[in-house]
């Protein structure tokens, strides 16, 4: 899945830790999201979501959209 949270992180000038912090997941997490080790629920997308003042579908990419 495409996602643009490390460019949103670093741009806001937050570290992983930060970031991890502000969810209430370990920063191991973070590292699996930006590296597409893990895909998030739909309940921590919303938290990232809300971090960043921006809708889910502006920072993760819908594999399934019809090209």
């Amino acid at each position: 899945m495409k996602q643009y949270l490390r460019e949103l992180r670093t741009e806001k000038g937050l570290t992983q830790a930060d970031l991890a912090a502000q969810l209430g997941v370990s920063r191991q997490a973070v590292i699996a999201l930006e590296t597409d080790k893990h895909i998030p629920s739909l309940d921590l997308a919303y938290k990232i979501s809300a971090v960043f003042d921006r809708p889910v579908e502006s920072i993760f990419e819908n594999p399934y959209r019809p090209a």
